[in-house]
């Protein structure tokens, strides 16, 4: 029973157990916050916070830590509430089109790992099960505190053994749409036929699984803990061999009818253009994909390769490079000033590994941004990099869970009446 909880069930129990939950929730969604932000984010005056607050520190649900001496400012050090980082881990796992990508994270949003494996195409899902669980497996113990960010940069964790036994959900990323997001038995089209991942996922590890598209958690992943951390609502690009995105809006994911939002890459760029496989024409993913952006780098006179050697000729200054990515990028732009006129986001999000260009893909599309966006929006949105790499998708399918799965239902624990 929690602390401070009255042995019956009446009205200021009941408004007691609420403050409680909204306290969890925020840490649960957050990661660690002062009393200062817990105050700022839940409305409650000061005196019932401490009270709170006190309460679920002596229960051991919540813990208390300053931080480490070399992240503290000048001054006394602000102390920081988590959730006890033992109360269980969460899993995200991303199915990409030809590698699977792992990342473990305690209720404490510290990291315990990521992990990731390339293989061959026509895998099954129980294929590629044993991947993620081979990957996982291999996952380090206890961070003592390294960030997503920070494991998403190479500042990775101890070593040791995920305790596959405390977990408490798995958030899942597989390539195209899905019917009925955020669901533990989701059905999912336009993946070779993965109605059963759910299913195999949870007989392998007696959890409850949610899935969603991979490129959609990758901006739920930035908007948490990534390069949009601070924005608010936020538009994320990934310019892949595929394009899409994802919307997230009052820090929750929009998914839009039959989880249809986010498909960026199939807005109309050029009526007269190159069809498209979603049986369009002239849509934003036939000349901003990484393969139409290797065509025309080859039709202009570019000897590229691959795309690791366009990106080199780009570094290089080749000035064929340069002119595909200032089309490419104008093209990007505009489609996003549509976009953002639509749903205003703050902060734009590139990824991808055309991303990867720089200043030589960013700039053109500030530009055109600028030139098509509304007036009063043109200094309001920022495009920003990516943050999270391959990790992103991974680390969406964690926030999905530590948003949205009922983690910690068993707190606070229920009262019971005490016999007569």
């Amino acid at each position: 029973m929690l602390c401070g909880m009255q042995a019956h069930d009446g009205p200021l129990t009941r408004l007691r157990r609420s403050h409680e939950q909204s306290v969890l929730d925020l840490l649960r969604r957050h990661g660690p916050l002062s009393r200062a932000e817990l105050g700022t984010h839940s409305g409650l005056s000061r005196t019932t916070l401490y009270d709170i607050v006190a309460g679920l520190v002596e229960n051991g649900v919540v813990v208390a830590a300053t931080p480490r001496a070399q992240v503290r400012r000048r001054g006394r050090p602000v102390e920081k509430l988590s959730l006890d980082p033992h109360a269980g881990e969460a899993v995200g796992i991303d199915f990409a089109r030809r590698a699977v990508h792992v990342s473990a994270l305690n209720v404490a949003h510290e990291m315990v790992g990521s992990a990731s494996e390339a293989h061959p195409p026509g895998l099954t899902w129980s294929q590629r099960a044993d991947i993620a669980e081979r990957l996982l497996a291999s996952l380090g113990g206890p961070s003592g505190g390294s960030s997503p960010a920070g494991a998403a940069a190479g500042r990775g964790p101890r070593r040791g053994t995920l305790r596959l036994g405390s977990l408490s959900a798995i958030g899942v990323g597989v390539v195209g749409p899905v019917t009925d997001p955020g669901t533990a038995d989701a059905p999912v089209d336009g993946t070779d036929g993965a109605d059963g991942l759910a299913g195999v996922l949870r007989e392998r590890f007696g959890v409850p699984v949610l899935l969603d598209n991979n490129t959609r958690l990758a901006a739920l992943a930035e908007a948490v803990w990534g390069a949009a951390r601070d924005g608010g609502d936020v538009l994320y690009l990934r310019l892949s061999h595929g394009v899409g995105g994802g919307l997230v809006v009052g820090g929750s994911l929009h998914r839009g009818t039959d989880g249809m939002s986010g498909e960026f890459g199939h807005i109309t760029v050029d009526p007269e253009g190159a069809p498209c496989e979603c049986g369009g024409t002239g849509c934003l993913e036939t000349v901003a994909s990484l393969d139409a952006v290797l065509r025309r780098h080859r039709a202009a006179g570019g000897d590229a390769g691959d795309f690791a050697e366009f990106l080199a000729a780009a570094a290089a200054g080749d000035r064929c490079a340069h002119a595909v990515l200032e089309q490419a990028g104008t093209e990007v732009g505009t489609v996003l000033a549509a976009v953002c006129n639509a749903v205003g986001p703050g902060v734009i999000v590139l990824g991808g590994e055309l991303a990867e260009a720089g200043s030589a893909l960013t700039e053109p599309v500030e530009r055109a941004l600028h030139a098509h966006v509304m007036p009063r929006a043109r200094d309001r949105v920022q495009v920003r990099r990516a943050a999270l790499g391959e990790a992103g998708s991974a680390l969406g399918g964690i926030a999905l869970v530590l948003h949205e799965s009922p983690l910690l239902s068993r707190y606070p624990q229920p009262v019971t009446e005490e016999p007569a």
